[in-house]
């Protein structure tokens, strides 16, 4: 679904990343680690198209985006939530889910499916965007991405000052939609997730593939099932 290749990336003279390339297969979690300023999100921003990248390319299902502006990555399907959340905490619930419809019709209904994988937005529905807990944040943030119906969903560091009953929730709800995506037009459409992550054991329960990162290049890369076999949570300590 995702293929990266040779991403290079620039702050002014600082090289921030290297070469970067990997790919994130349909149905699976690529989870990538690293310490705080190896990169991480500016890869994320990058494949966004936050951020123009200086050399590489990237390609979602078959096509060159690489030059892509991000609604043009949104029609395309990819879906982004960004470390913080950054929802809009004047609007409603609603409204903000309805944000992440903005590019189709006026008409078109919020899908059901999201109050199904996050029932707390449907009791909350007219509360304020700001009035709610980090948690619920965070559920919104979520559903507001998936409101499109990606192929493509993007997460930076979900767990982020989240409470451990709702983090839980989270990882439930991203592991379902990998495994069977969401219903999109009446279709079931499965997805590609790429997480970024800090928390080693939510990152290793969930992770099919996983990649380290390390002043800005991919220094380890395998399976997620091999992640304490081949020493990822020491080199997260290092």
């Amino acid at each position: 679904m995702l293929k990266v290749e040779g991403i290079n990336q620039y702050y002014g003279g600082s090289h921030i990343l290297r070469n970067v390339g990997f790919e994130a297969k349909l149905g699976e979690v690529t989870v990538i680690l690293g310490r705080n300023g190896v990169g991480k999100t500016t890869l994320l921003k990058s494949l966004m198209g936050v951020v123009p990248v200086k050399t590489g390319s990237i390609t979602l299902d078959g096509g060159d985006i690489t030059r892509d502006t991000p609604y043009e990555r949104v029609r395309k399907g990819v879906g982004y939530v960004p470390q913080g959340r950054e929802i809009f905490g004047r609007l409603t619930v609603e409204e903000n889910l309805r944000m992440g419809l903005a590019y189709k019709s006026g008409r078109t209904p919020i899908p059901p499916e999201l109050f199904e994988l996050f029932p707390v937005l449907k009791q909350m529905i007219h509360r304020r965007g700001g009035d709610l807990s980090g948690g619920q944040q965070q559920q919104l943030a979520i559903a507001r991405a998936l409101a499109a119906g990606p192929k493509l969903l993007i997460l930076d560091e979900p767990t982020e000052g989240i409470q451990p009953s709702v983090i839980k929730d989270i990882g439930r709800v991203i592991r379902m939609l990998a495994d069977r995506g969401m219903n999109v037009d009446g279709r079931p459409q499965r997805m590609a997730i790429v997480l970024v992550e800090q928390f080693y054991d939510f990152a290793a329960e969930l992770a099919d593939h996983y990649l380290v990162m390390e002043r800005g290049e991919i220094i380890q890369r395998g399976r997620g099932k091999d992640m304490d076999a081949d020493g990822v949570r020491a080199r997260m300590l290092i």
